[in-house]
């Protein structure tokens, strides 16, 4: 436990460095890199990513993607009581403990949402989220390998979340190395079968599809540590300014 404490201590005051270089007037410095993992993402995405999605969907009947999607969020909750817990929010933290104990018990490991058949509330929270509640910036945009859209405060809240409260990662450090690339294979096709109508709706309506997403994650996120509400900083992006330039230069 004093390993977890101090690991989560010295990983908030690594975001918090790295984010306080960052400039708040270019929040893509690293534009011409992320531009680059950008296209690498793309081209995997089409070639092998998408097609295994498209597949999944067509072969799967529903039942069985909602049960494996609601059985992935259910051990995502552990996540959220841990950061509802960090960020004092104490109610929505024994919410998620509730939601995580019928939903395991009653809910059969968690394929069924039992919890949200009774409407029960879902408070998803990240550390990523919990360092943006204690203050810190998001630092520059990063786009991840395979993984997408990030930041240096959402990176290293990903890393923590993954080494601290993912049960999947459990597998791998008791030895059960096939279970855990078994699993996380299972979790990324259920991610990415929940965004096939999304991204082609971002290639088709954009002129560059990499700023709208940029955009829109740094938007999101935003409103995501602020409770719904979006800095009006960020409402006016240079997304449209970037649209505009676009058109114009035809």
């Amino acid at each position: 436990m004093y390993k977890k404490i101090s690991y989560l201590f010295t990983s908030c005051l690594l975001a918090m460095m790295v984010t306080g270089c960052a400039s708040q007037a270019n929040k893509d410095p690293l534009e011409s890199v992320n531009r680059g993992i950008y296209k690498f993402n793309d081209v995997a995405d089409k070639a092998v990513l998408k097609p295994v999605a498209t597949a999944y969907k067509n072969v799967a009947p529903t039942p069985v993607r909602l049960g494996v999607n609601n059985f992935f969020s259910n051990l995502g909750t552990l996540t959220n009581v841990l950061n509802n817990l960090l960020q004092f929010k104490f109610a929505n933290a024994f919410s998620e403990a509730g939601r995580f104990v019928i939903n395991s018990t009653f809910g059969i490991a968690g394929f069924i949402d039992v919890a949200g058949m009774d409407k029960v509330p879902v408070h998803k929270e990240d550390f990523g989220q919990t360092l943006g509640y204690w203050g810190v910036g998001p630092g520059a945009y990063l786009v991840l390998p395979i993984a997408g859209p990030s930041s240096v405060r959402d990176a290293t809240g990903w890393f923590v979340d993954l080494s601290t409260t993912d049960p999947i990662t459990y597998t791998h450090n008791i030895g059960q190395v096939r279970l855990h690339n078994q699993l996380r294979a299972a979790q990324f096709i259920d991610k990415r079968t929940e965004l096939l109508d999304a991204k082609d709706l971002v290639d088709d309506a954009s002129l560059d599809p990499y700023a709208f997403m940029r955009d829109a994650y740094l938007q999101r996120r935003a409103s995501l540590v602020q409770d719904g509400l979006v800095p009006s900083e960020l409402i006016k992006d240079e997304f449209f300014e970037d649209e505009k330039e676009n058109k114009d230069a035809k």
